[in-house]
């Protein structure tokens, strides 16, 4: 058997799985078979016959398609080409296939809900939750770290439960930490700045916070409270994407978002963001003085 025939085979075998993917994510039939069609298109040009895990390549594949139809979606302002409506319903009886397509998708309601997400939670939940894809793997996707990836995931999932985002104890008690974190940073406080951080804490920079602010993946409350020492003089306390977190702003623009973890009383892990295709999707709000 030829390459391209052993991988029109696999791709075939694992079609339905791809558009099911496809249509918990972008909510639309069409779009969910241009995102398949997509990543068939980029099967051809790639070179994956000898991968151990194709199925795996693919939904990754897929789910990253989604996730940038997502985002344009989002910067166009527009809503999904299709939703589920009632008439769509009422014509699969006569297809096998679209009724065994709509028997293995979701529910109107909650298709409705997952539009509320913003794309990366959306992306997070729906592999996760849905297709039980590790927080690793969807790091991947999402270009963040796999504790970012659990946050977006449990952010989401309370929002689909109608759950609140996060008890106001919760989100007070953490807006103290991170305010004593930048003030011990601008005042060059490294004793203070150890304090607020777990022993083990882990900041993790993306590529383009790697390029903007010249720092690297630090590990320990030592090393990260070194690094930030002196710094953070334009950075605000904001909630960030429901969460308690710090945004950056270089001449009136936003640059850089931290996206903080907390274990207990302290701040355990610190995400930079600063990849300008992410800072659309994350919505934040600036806590005043």
């Amino acid at each position: 058997m030829s390459k391209k025939n052993w991988l029109a085979d696999e791709f075939e075998a694992n079609r339905t799985h791809m558009r099911a993917v496809a249509y918990r994510m972008l909510g639309s039939r069409a779009e969910a078979e241009d995102a398949v069609q997509e990543a068939w298109l980029r099967l051809t040009r790639s070179e994956r016959a000898g991968v151990d895990n194709l199925s795996g390549w693919l939904t990754t594949v897929v789910a990253r398609i989604c996730l940038d139809m997502l985002r344009s979606r989002k910067t166009r302002r527009e809503e999904p080409l299709e939703l589920p409506v009632h008439g769509a319903i009422a014509d699969i009886a006569s297809n096998p296939e679209r009724e065994t397509a709509f028997a293995d998708s979701v529910g109107i309601a909650l298709l409705v809900v997952l539009q509320t997400l913003s794309p990366a939670e959306r992306v997070a939940f729906v592999l996760h939750d849905m297709f039980d894809l590790p927080f690793e793997d969807i790091a991947a996707v999402i270009g963040r770290s796999a504790a970012a990836a659990r946050q977006l995931a449990s952010r989401a999932r309370r929002r689909v439960s109608g759950q609140s985002e996060t008890p106001e104890v919760d989100l007070a008690r953490r807006r103290s930490i991170a305010e004593a974190f930048l003030s011990a940073s601008r005042n060059s406080d490294l004793d203070a700045l150890i304090a607020v951080l777990a022993p083990d804490a882990v900041f993790r920079p993306d590529a383009a916070a790697v390029r903007l602010g010249n720092v690297v993946p630090l590990y320990g409350a030592e090393a990260i409270a070194k690094s930030f020492k002196g710094r953070a003089r334009s950075a605000k306390v904001a909630l960030v994407d429901g969460e308690i977190g710090v945004v950056v702003f270089i001449e009136g623009q936003l640059r850089i978002v931290l996206a903080l973890g907390f274990d207990g009383d302290r701040i355990a892990t610190v995400d930079a963001i600063a990849e300008p295709d992410h800072l659309r999707d994350i919505g934040y709000s600036i806590f005043e003085s």
